[in-house]
């Protein structure tokens, strides 16, 4: 039986325009998917309230910069850590709703799926990132700064079944937060960088 080689397929430029073009996407459609949301946000809040687009917005750069065999860290920092925290944060939401309601629609297990992906892809590409501990703060100050927009301001996604839990979503968000940033601290600042070669 072969074995699937992985690096093989992260480092192919055809594979890497397909994920370009997915992640656009998928970005698109979650801003349009915050639509509603959006057009009730205060403006100056709005750049902090499509989460999930925003993560896989930046990693559109990641993708775009290494379709040129280069590296943009700022983008690598914001992505792998915005990506891994909202693409967690969506599944256990989705998965909550489910119990708590006891219905989830299709497009909840579709949001399942589609933010694993987000979260897994921020870390399969994390050995050829190049962060820099300044990268790294820039994206915890703006990771941070969000979850006080999200539970201070209550901008945060609108999940109707868990309203009454809001508290307790927002507890469980900080520290999520945190763990994004260590996330983004082990894997993409390790010694070892691998060069995306195509």
């Amino acid at each position: 039986m072969r074995v699937i080689n992985l690096k093989y397929f992260l480092t192919r430029k055809k594979f890497l325009v397909i994920l370009l073009f997915i992640n656009v996407i998928g970005t698109i459609y979650g801003y349009y998917w915050y639509g509603y949301q959006l057009a009730e946000t205060p403006p100056i809040f709005l750049p902090f309230v499509p989460d999930s687009p925003t993560a896989s917005f930046f990693f559109v750069f990641v993708l775009i910069a290494f379709l040129f065999k280069k590296n943009w860290p700022l983008f690598e920092a914001l992505a792998i850590m915005t990506l891994f925290k909202y693409g967690i944060w969506a599944v256990v939401m989705n998965i909550l709703t489910l119990i708590v309601s006891g219905y989830l629609p299709w497009q909840g297990y579709m949001l399942i799926a589609s933010h694993l992906g987000m979260a897994v892809q921020g870390l399969l590409y994390s050995p050829y990132y190049r962060i820099e501990g300044k990268h790294l703060v820039i994206a915890a100050i703006w990771t941070l700064h969000n979850e006080i927009i999200d539970y201070v301001f209550f901008m945060y996604p609108r999940y109707g079944a868990l309203d009454q839990f809001i508290p307790q979503i927002g507890y469980f968000t900080f520290w999520l937060s945190i763990v994004s940033i260590w996330i983004t601290y082990y894997f993409g600042m390790k010694k070892q960088r691998k060069t995306m070669v195509f």
